[in-house]
């Protein structure tokens, strides 16, 4: 994309700059799916939550998913009218009683959680599932991810449940997919229908979870239609699928300013005013290097440089990358891919200030949607 106007000295780093043209070309692809399979497609909100643009996200998706109160209740105000799932390991029975005004879909985690919250659900008419693990593992180098990992407390084994599902379930749910294409998705609905197949006939929805890069290039969307479309003539229930990331993918830049340049042993480091520790977690917990443009490879380009944070931990390092020029202090660095899970799990460790948030209009210009400054740190703090 054209970044020029939001790299202009009047916009402060380090900001979020999210764009619009974007998300609107990933909304169109998933809602093409929706049109031509009839299922539901949801914004999982754990990995977006720019509630600013949930007005034109509800335009084109079902609603909005949640893994918690807090979620749910921001799709409830600020998405109203579309339909608002949630799901959590484990609700207290205060956040219950809210729940049950504002969500309209519930899955639990276990029975017992279903058993101790069914007077208010059931009193306030809420369409119930289970979240089940198919205990089938897809993923490769990403156990942290992984549901059906060894050990797991997300989703009831087929061991572990009736042969009759409890009174008022109404459908099943599960989530075991991270950043795949559709084949994946194919085998694991194989071994769930293996062990899961018998409760399907009656239910009223099965929803397939996230993970799936449904707007990433070379996705194969007619493999995932065609299985959408499989299951719903065979069992005649709602499909849905609540992907995060394929809403804004690709969707997001993080910019930042070079603070300092130090000489290390091997090569020289940029001091960023970001971090990853703080702004872009996902560099640490994956670990991945996320894409910086006009960058390449260490070794790559002319001069190789390694890029760090400003904060105290030493191992707050983005990454290495190699340039043309090496970068002085005053320039500008673009990270891409940075809408998803960086607004969502930012924090101010260090008391480093939060990144602003601005909005890439379809036109070029940037609106600042957010600024924070010394009170969003303070307001975390006792």
């Amino acid at each position: 994309m054209d970044r020029q106007n939001c790299t202009e000295p009047g916009l402060r780093t380090p900001v979020y700059v999210v764009d619009e043209s974007a998300l609107r070309r990933n909304l169109e692809i998933l809602a093409g799916v929706q049109q031509r399979t009839g299922c539901r497609i949801l914004l999982a909100q754990k990995a977006f939550s720019m509630f600013r643009v949930y007005p034109l996200i509800g335009q084109h998706l079902a609603g909005a998913t949640a893994s918690g109160l807090f979620e749910a209740q921001l799709a409830h105000e600020e998405m109203p009218g579309k339909e608002n799932h949630v799901f959590s390991p484990a609700f207290t029975p205060e956040e219950m009683a809210r729940i049950v005004r504002i969500c309209d879909h519930i899955s639990f985690n276990s029975i017992a959680q279903l058993e101790a919250h069914r007077p208010a659900w059931q009193a306030a008419g809420v369409s119930v599932g289970l979240r089940v693990n198919p205990e089938h593992s897809t993923q490769e180098g990403h156990a942290i991810y992984d549901p059906c990992a060894p050990g797991s407390r997300l989703g009831i084994r087929r061991q572990d449940l009736p042969d009759t599902l409890p009174q008022g379930v109404e459908g099943l749910h599960f989530h075991t997919l991270c950043e795949q294409d559709a084949a994946p998705l194919v085998e694991t609905f194989a071994a769930f229908e293996k062990s899961f197949g018998s409760y399907l006939p009656g239910l009223k929805w099965l929803n397939l979870g996230g993970g799936h890069h449904i707007t990433r290039p070379g996705y194969d969307i007619a493999a995932l239609e065609d299985l959408i479309r499989s299951i719903r003539e065979k069992y005649d229930l709602a499909v849905y699928l609540e992907p995060g990331e394929a809403i804004a993918l690709q969707a997001g830049t993080l910019i930042t300013t070079v603070l300092d340049v130090v000489q290390a042993a091997d090569m020289p480091v940029l001091i960023l005013d970001t971090s990853a520790a703080c702004h872009m977690p996902d560099v640490l917990e994956m670990p991945y290097r996320p894409p910086l443009y006009g960058a390449g490879l260490p070794g790559e380009k002319l001069c190789t440089c390694r890029l760090g944070s400003r904060t105290c931990l030493a191992g707050d390092m983005i990454g290495e990358y190699s340039f043309d020029v090496c970068p002085k202090v005053g320039d500008r660095l673009v990270f891409g891919d940075m809408a998803i899970y960086s607004m969502v799990k930012n924090n101010t460790f260090n008391g480093m200030p939060l990144p602003d948030i601005a909005l890439r209009h379809p036109d070029g210009s940037c609106e600042v949607v957010r600024h924070f400054d010394y009170q969003d740190f303070k307001m975390r703090l006792s």
